[in-house]
């Protein structure tokens, strides 16, 4: 059980820094795409000549500003989920059917992870078309996404295992203890 804490700690710590890192690139990229788009209104309708490159800039900085935040959306639970029925079940159940289903989110993030690095290097034969960079660059975004998201996956594995061998208060995220905890 030491051991389990301390990888859990370990992935917690990394994951922390990495969503924290992602959430401040994530509003720069933000800020960024709000004044391309802002600029693009301005020079298509004050000045009555629009730019050939903000709108594939804008949607460049939109995709990246979503993989450096994914990863810490999927760990906190903030997609959209149905999971009255993971508290319709007793605890024990309802953490197995939750192991599962991460187990299986997990086999599809490493498999899409691996097609996001086979994307990426499939970008370096293309160029986009108003911003002069290699297409790879955008689609980097996808293994990043892909990756952070897989280790999110990897610390609620982990701390679903600990919830079954263990207690549920020590391996739960902050503010993620149920109220029936308690109860079986």
């Amino acid at each position: 059980m030491a051991l389990l804490h301390t990888l859990v700690a370990w992935l917690t710590s990394l994951n922390l820094l990495l969503h924290r890192i992602g959430r401040n690139i994530a509003w720069i990229l933000v800020a960024l795409m709000i004044s391309v788009i802002l600029l693009q209104v301005f020079c298509r309708y004050v000045l009555g000549n629009a730019l050939p490159w903000p709108e594939e800039a804008a949607r460049a900085l939109m995709i990246w500003m979503m993989a450096m935040v994914a990863g810490e959306a999927y760990r906190k639970g903030s997609f959209v989920a149905i999971d009255m029925f993971l508290y319709a079940l007793p605890r024990r159940a309802s953490s197995l059917l939750k192991l599962l289903l991460l187990l299986t989110a997990g086999a599809v993030l490493v498999k899409l992870s691996m097609m996001g690095v086979e994307f990426f290097e499939r970008g370096f034969r293309s160029r986009a078309a108003s911003i002069h960079i290699s297409r790879a660059w955008i689609y980097l975004a996808m293994p990043v996404c892909f990756i952070t998201m897989l280790l999110a996956n990897i610390e609620l594995c982990l701390r679903e295992i600990g919830v079954l061998f263990g207690r549920r208060d020590d391996f739960a995220l902050r503010g993620e203890v149920r109220a029936d905890a308690t109860a079986d």
